[in-house]
């Protein structure tokens, strides 16, 4: 075999290569929890035998509903090892979505940590999950006894890497989108697929093998993903906080000199709001990354002179597109959400279905070796994302409007479902958003379609305040608000809430939104 002939690398390859070359050095921090590379890269072959010798074979599937943890981090690396795809699950769906998932998945095998083992428990006790499946837990209850705890069972295990075949072809995860609407739909990625992930973030997101990276949000997202991709194909080192508050952060910050990590707004706003946050010592901060929802330019620009770091702003999908807006951008594109990295590829599709120029609004399609494999047992969803043009290459639909202009900058308008169609006009509720956040009453806002007798729909704002404000107040930010955005953009009212209903990733969940407001418009007569 020649030197041309090496076979491409998958992130399970990297982990023992790691545990090879720096084997002192930390791989992964978790509270007092402290593991080496070698140590890393042991743990994770003791999970890999230990689900092969539970008859995971390799394409078997396991769910993983808990609370960060080393134990979490482990199972969804050393899942790989085996060639067991990894199911992680957002913790904070209802239990229907949980068994709704779990079962889509085909998984096998349930990992739960604590309170997550009980609703498991509950889920099979009520037949909405099968009771044959194998159950590993963290802090499991004793009763019933049919759950096999992590710690002792990993011991029992084979340090040796498994006598498996991994390839890029295996898949790696799936991971369910956000189920804001109906069921989640599984994301399918293969080990290849994964490892471009780690190698072209890293470079997008400037990292480097001195790289310490604190995961704050749940491991079971994306975002977290990044992450630990990023690091891993850095040789850098895992700092796995169990869940986030603004001053358990800035203290991880400074006792382990945390260099990166990945956020969403929402948490840039909680840290911008500790008290005396000048006063933490945050110096060894260097490039960190927000996505997740849309960063709004006060508080990017507010956060980066803040924490005194670069920032670099992430727009991408699970399923595969990637924009970045580089540090050197920042004050000249602050409004963009930056470019594809490279190796991506962007243009924008009018509602007829041909492409749109540069400067014109269209739907944000695109193409690059991130791509999803598909959407997992959804062959029409993922069809119903495929945009096909006239060469007859495939394009990944992203459901985002935007513009890109001569330079080659991404700018967001908003979601194409959130699109507010009033009188024939198209109706983009960010652009009023951005206008009404200027107004001194309001810290946070959405605005969503709600029906008009006379128009088909009309926009309608949704606010929380700063401090109290009155009913009367309304009809002043009505008014302020229509003087400020275009003749078709008016808002016909404002309801007044204690705050936006939003998931994990500080998305607002629009939908709830329009659900709950659905007959304002008669309320109003």
């Amino acid at each position: 075999m020649g030197w041309y002939d090496v076979p491409r690398p998958i992130v399970p390859d990297l982990i023992v290569q790691h545990g090879r070359n720096q084997p002192s050095k930390p791989a992964l921090l978790c509270e007092e929890r402290r593991l080496t590379w070698a140590e890393f890269d042991a743990a994770t072959n003791q999970v890999a035998n230990g689900l092969l010798q539970l008859g995971l074979a390799p394409g078997a599937r396991l769910a993983v509903l808990m609370q960060n943890s080393a134990e979490m981090a482990l199972l969804l690396f050393g899942a790989g090892k085996a060639g067991v795809t990894v199911v992680p699950l957002n913790t904070s769906v209802s239990d229907a979505a949980v068994a709704a998932m779990v079962r889509d998945s085909g998984a096998r095998a349930m990992a739960a940590s604590g309170e997550h083992c009980r609703r498991v428990d509950a889920l099979i006790t009520a037949g909405q999950l099968e009771a044959g499946l194998v159950k590993l837990g963290v802090q499991a209850p004793a009763t019933p006894d049919d759950w096999i705890e992590v710690d002792p069972w990993l011991r029992q295990q084979s340090a040796l890497r498994p006598v498996t075949v991994v390839t890029p072809a295996t898949e790696c995860n799936i991971i369910y989108s956000s189920g804001t609407t109906g069921l989640p739909k599984g994301i399918v990625h293969t080990h290849g697929c994964r490892y471009d992930w780690a190698t072209d973030l890293a470079i997008a997101l400037r990292y480097h093998s001195g790289a310490v990276t604190v995961c704050s949000l749940g491991l079971y997202s994306n975002i977290s993903w990044v992450a630990m991709l990023s690091t891993i194909v850095a040789g850098g080192t895992l700092v796995v906080m169990p869940s986030f508050s603004a001053e358990t952060l800035v203290r991880a910050v400074a006792r382990h000199r945390v260099t990166h990590g990945g956020f969403v707004p929402v948490q840039f706003q909680r840290l911008l709001e500790l008290p005396e946050l000048a006063a933490h010592d945050l110096s060894s901060l260097q490039a960190i990354m927000c996505c997740g929802s849309p960063l709004p330019p006060p508080l990017k620009r507010a956060t980066r002179d803040a924490l005194g770091c670069e920032l670099i702003e992430l727009y991408g999908l699970t399923e595969g597109i990637i924009t970045t807006l580089a540090p050197e951008d920042f004050d000249d594109h602050l409004d963009s959400v930056g470019k594809p990295i490279p190796g991506q590829h962007l243009l924008l599709v009018r509602d007829d279905d041909t492409e749109a120029p540069p400067g014109e609004l269209g739907e944000i399609c695109g193409y690059g070796r991130l791509v999803m494999e598909g959407y997992h047992n959804r062959p029409d969803a993922t069809e119903e994302a495929t945009w096909t043009d006239p060469s007859g290459r495939r394009w990944l639909r992203t459901g985002d409007i935007g513009r890109i202009d001569d330079d080659g900058f991404v700018y967001i308008v908003d979601r194409k479902k959130d699109m507010i169609l009033s009188g024939s006009q198209n109706i983009y509720p960010a652009d009023i958003e951005s206008v009404m956040r200027g107004h001194p009453a309001v810290a946070d806002v959405a605005v969503i379609g709600v029906p008009s007798e006379r128009w088909g729909e009309t926009p309608l704002g949704i606010v929380v305040t700063h401090g109290d404000a009155s009913h009367a107040a309304a009809a002043e930010l009505v008014e302020w608000t229509n003087q400020r955005v275009g003749k078709q953009q008016r808002i016909a009212g404002v309801q007044y809430v204690d705050g936006l209903p939003r998931n994990p990733n500080g998305k607002v969940l629009k939908r709830e939104l329009r659900q709950q407001f659905a007959h304002w418009e008669r309320t109003q007569q």
